[in-house]
């Protein structure tokens, strides 16, 4: 009964100074208390760490952690900024309004400061696995980082993913799903990446748009097209988890509800 209690995901709080953002970066720290391997240890970061709290992500890892269920894996969620719209994106290209412009700063703050910062904060040996996951424009973020970093990164989740993200406007008479949706064109043009591993989530209320009027709301059909890319690219249907919702929504309660599957998919055993 005691070893149950002891097994336990316990919350730190730390700050970086970004020299790539020149700004203070917020980061909270998720950690088994109980840890038998050193090497058996995965990473999850978390873009838009400030809605973890409210989908009390500490309880639910807590919980599946207990129950055997998941691997032990430390998460570290990354407060956005105030210039999340600009530091969240494609690092390769802004949007049609110039969002994103500063993704590649944000990238290399996740790789040159971030990484090494957890790395001599727990002095961990080496993590047995490492993802990147994020919500609607910060699951874009996620899934452009992992995509182009593969040395770094093996796994992605994107929960409501910003895949709209387009280089002209939808109301351009020239403007063209299959040319000018941002993150679609990078995997399309792209090689494949062996060793990737996709876990993509989307709601039937995510949103109420059909640009293409094909009585499917414009959120799904990103999502899809997303994984249609993938497949053509080279990934087998195992490397990808597509979570569809009936009843989700754009907003931190869906995700909650998608979060432990994301973590069973990822770290189950």
């Amino acid at each position: 009964m005691n070893m149950v209690k002891e097994l336990d995901y316990v919350t730190e709080r730390a700050t970086v100074l970004s020299a790539f953002l020149k700004r203070e970066v917020m980061i909270d720290f998720y950690l088994p208390t109980v840890l038998d391997d050193p090497y058996g240890l995965s990473l999850l970061l978390i873009n838009d760490g400030q809605d973890l709290p409210v989908m009390e992500l500490q309880q639910l890892l807590t919980g599946l952690y207990v129950d055997g269920r998941i691997s032990p894996v430390l998460c570290v969620g990354i407060t956005a900024g105030p210039d999340r719209k600009r530091e969240y994106g494609v690092a390769a290209a802004a949007d049609y309004l110039g969002r994103g412009d500063r993704a590649a700063a944000y990238t290399r703050f996740i790789l040159e400061e971030l990484m090494p910062f957890i790395q001599n904060r727990y002095n961990v040996p080496g993590f047995k696995d490492r993802a990147f996951a994020g919500f609607s424009l910060g699951g874009l973020s996620a899934l452009d980082i992992v995509w182009n970093h593969p040395e770094v990164f093996s796994k992605t989740g994107v929960f409501s993913g910003s895949l709209w993200w387009r280089s002209k406007d939808q109301d351009d008479v020239t403007y063209n799903d299959d040319q000018d949706r941002i993150m679609q064109q990078q995997i399309r043009n792209g090689i494949y990446k062996p060793g990737l591993k996709f876990f993509l989530q989307c709601g039937l209320m995510d949103e109420a748009h059909d640009r293409n009027n094909n009585g499917v709301i414009d959120a799904v059909d990103d999502t899809r097209d997303i994984v249609k890319e993938l497949l053509k690219k080279g990934y087998h249907p195992e490397d990808l988890s597509y979570l569809e919702l009936d009843d989700g929504k754009h907003d931190v309660a869906t995700w909650g509800k998608a979060m432990p599957v994301f973590l069973k998919w990822g770290w189950g055993r």
